[in-house]
């Protein structure tokens, strides 16, 4: 993680942790849709999952109420993590389990045990169980067994209890939709993967890349994690879905710590993410990317504080993908706009523009790759069973589309491929690939001077250039302000008059969405991708976004948190000039 994530106080909704990297956005961006069953080697666990779901399903559908959905997953992780911190190795591991989550749906389509009532979610029992990595077919269906009769048995009782509230609780509209969409069954039998990874080379690794940050004496803390997993997904159901689909993944993270002399916490971070062993980063582009962390931190330390302030500011592509992530992204989560503890931003604003009419966007989780880059928002199902779809969203600033799950809305009856989750919580509607693309691009140069323009004709001491961030996060319940909170890392001071930028820190981009979305004038023509994990309801889950530059001529600020606590009396020990001994 990047960045740590914060508690959340519900509904709060997502603390992102991300990787900054570039990439043109290119036409020929690879895609990746289902391809037909390839006849790939079939699991046996896919036959015990049907054969007790066949004999569950026919027990449950009988009972009052009667179970009309069952679905089962199991998930199967093989992981190895190494991490050093400061030239030594603090773990290095490898592990495989499997996880079992059961869907049971009593009642019907049209109101089911998921329904929400008032402000108050009808829980479903325990999200799942672990279960043993053998194939054993009987030892598996009972471990199946066990879990549909406790999940059964929750759903059993919810139901009881929505029935009742639905008599004393005013619904709206869109809480009147169905609990559940109708989904076509799909059949895919993917290759099944696996990672083979030597940690010797890696534990070497992050213990020279940590050592290198010792020559600086701004930094207090290093950090680097190396992680590579593979993960098999297994999933049917009783519409008649069969899945089997595998993924790897690897991740390189790179994190410092320092502290100004005020006590505020300095951060910088960078990620590297791919897919193919051969495209690992190599150590010129880590040391590379570990020189530029340093020589931040270090100017950082010593730059002053920014005073709170409303004016013109620039948002380099990094910051502006997190941006739309946070400000946009989030309101257009289908179940948004069901839930009536929610602000419900974009509910009834299809067909009506929310941005200028030269951005669109979309979000296309059949992307694997933007340019050279490998996005962690890809997948080929979701984890409802749904093949990944690239939904509009966005069309020349007019709202058309939600990312949907399998909860439905009065007018989108359909899920387009977003219900996601983290391993052990239940299914929404999610982010995945949110690229924005601009029809009123110019030059980083151009931009800069209309920055400068703005600066000017508001009569301005100074805009802003957002150029690094660490994440951000976003409040969407309706009993909480409807803001949003960004976190540059590193911002400039554009002076009018010509003077050269200045650093400073302790910066937080704040605002409200309807308001902060309408202030774009022009972007860049350059497009930069970010991975991260965004973490909301259904926990953590990858996410990318793509944005060009963008120019707002209106964007406020406040003073980030700080802590109080002196920076450490003596400087570290390798860089201390009186060692024991005497003087050097």
């Amino acid at each position: 993680m990047t960045t740590s994530v914060r508690n959340r106080v519900i509904p709060f909704l997502c603390a992102l942790s991300f990787l900054t990297a570039l990439a043109p956005l290119l036409p020929g961006s690879a895609h990746a849709l289902p391809p037909p069953d390839t006849q790939q080697k079939r699991s046996p666990l896919l036959a015990t999952l049907q054969a007790e779901l066949d004999r569950s399903m026919k027990a449950l559908s009988a009972q009052e109420p009667p179970a009309y959905y069952l679905g089962y997953t199991v998930t199967d992780t093989q992981r190895t993590d190494v991490s050093g911190s400061n030239g030594a190795l603090l773990t290095s591991s490898e592990q495989r389990n499997r996880w079992l989550e059961v869907a049971v749906r009593a009642g019907s389509y049209a109101l089911d045990n998921s329904h929400k009532v008032g402000e108050r979610q009808m829980q479903n029992g325990g999200p799942g169980t672990p279960v043993p990595v053998d194939d054993d077919a009987d030892v598996l269906r009972r471990a199946i067994w066990l879990e549909t009769d406790k999940q059964y048995r929750a759903a059993d009782e919810a139901l009881i209890k929505i029935k009742t509230g639905k008599e004393v609780k005013v619904e709206t509209v869109e809480g009147r939709a169905p609990d559940f969409s109708r989904e076509e069954p799909h059949t895919y039998i993917g290759p099944q993967v696996s990672i083979s990874v030597d940690r010797k080379p890696w534990e070497e690794k992050v213990r020279a890349y940590t050592k290198a940050f010792r020559d600086s004496t701004a930094v207090i803390n290093s950090i680097v994690t190396f992680s590579g997993q593979a993960q098999n997904a297994y999933q049917v159901n009783s519409e008649g879905t069969q899945l089997q689909f595998g993924q790897i993944r690897y991740r390189l993270e790179l994190f410092i710590q320092g502290k100004a002399p005020d006590g505020m916490d300095l951060d910088r971070y960078y990620n590297f993410d791919w897919v193919n062993p051969a495209d690992a980063p190599d150590d010129k582009a880590v040391y590379a990317a570990e020189a530029t962390m340093r020589k931040e931190l270090e100017g950082l330390v010593a730059a002053p504080i920014n005073e709170p302030s409303v004016g013109p500011a620039l948002l380099t592509g990094r910051a502006a993908a997190v941006f739309f992530h946070e400000v946009f992204g989030h309101r257009a989560e289908g179940h948004r706009q069901k839930d009536v503890a929610e602000g419900q931003t974009f509910a009834a604003k299809v067909g009506q523009q929310i941005l200028p009419d030269f951005l669109s966007i979309t979000d296309d989780t059949t992307m694997k790759k933007l340019g050279k880059e490998d996005l962690l928002g890809y997948y080929q199902f979701d984890d409802e069973g749904v093949p990944a779809q690239r939904v509009p969203l966005v069309d020349h600033g007019v709202l058309k589309n939600f990312e949907m799950s399998r909860s439905p809305l009065a007018d989108f009856p359909r899920s387009n491929g977003h219900g996601r989750r983290q391993l052990g919580a239940a299914p929404v509607s999610r982010q995945g690939n949110l690229i924005v693309q601009s029809s009123k691009t110019v030059t980083d140069t151009q931009l800069r001077k209309m920055l400068i323009d703005l600066i000017k004709a508001q009569g301005k001491p100074f805009g802003l250039l957002i150029d690094d961030i660490a994440g951000g996060f976003t409040f969407t319940g309706r009993g909480q302000p409807q803001a949003f909170q960004v976190l540059p890392l590193v911002v400039y001071k554009v002076f009018a008059d010509g003077r050269p930028d200045e650093l400073v820190r302790g910066v937080d981009i704040v605002g409200t969405p309807l308001a902060a979305l309408t202030k774009i004038v022009a972007t860049g023509d350059t497009p930069e991708v970010f991975n991260g994990y965004c973490g909301a309801e259904s926990g953590s889950v990858p996410v990318s976004a793509a944005s060009p530059a963008i120019l707002t001529s209106e964007l406020e600020v406040q003073k980030k948190e700080s802590s109080t606590d002196r920076p450490p009396i003596l400087p570290p020990p390798s860089q201390d000039k009186v060692k024991a001994g005497g003087q050097q």
